[in-house]
């Protein structure tokens, strides 16, 4: 029902700038943390940031500075605007939503993830 859809990722060389995206739909009672995730090959999913209800973000200190998390309520969609992109970036990279679902429950829900390569 709830689903959740990354677009965006690419190959680009270091230095370049993505903006990922991800569609949030289905029914959900209220969403109350929002976030972006990655995982390079061989290693664990890793936290890149995210934002509360009330706005608060966190970030990882190795994206601090150059990545920026945003949503747009109407459009139902997050955002990860990264920029001075480097090699050590490249990962898949999976939006991620806690929310109140329908029975009034928290749960956590993933998107499929998107690839972001970079080049040196």
């Amino acid at each position: 029902q709830v689903q959740l859809v990354e677009s965006g990722g690419g190959l680009v060389q270091a230095g370049e700038s993505l903006r990922l995206s991800c569609v949030v739909s289905g029914s959900i009672f209220r969403i109350n943390v929002r976030g972006w995730y990655r995982q390079a090959p061989g290693k664990q999913r890793e936290l890149v940031a995210t934002m509360t209800r009330g706005g608060t973000t966190v970030y990882a200190d190795s994206v601090k500075g150059r990545f920026t998390i945003s949503i747009d309520n109407a459009k139902s969609t997050v955002y990860l605007q990264m920029n001075s992109l480097k090699p050590e970036d490249t990962a898949i990279y999976y939006c991620n939503i806690e929310a109140t679902n329908r029975d009034y429950l928290e749960t956590a829900y993933w998107g499929q993830g998107t690839q972001v390569t970079v080049s040196s």
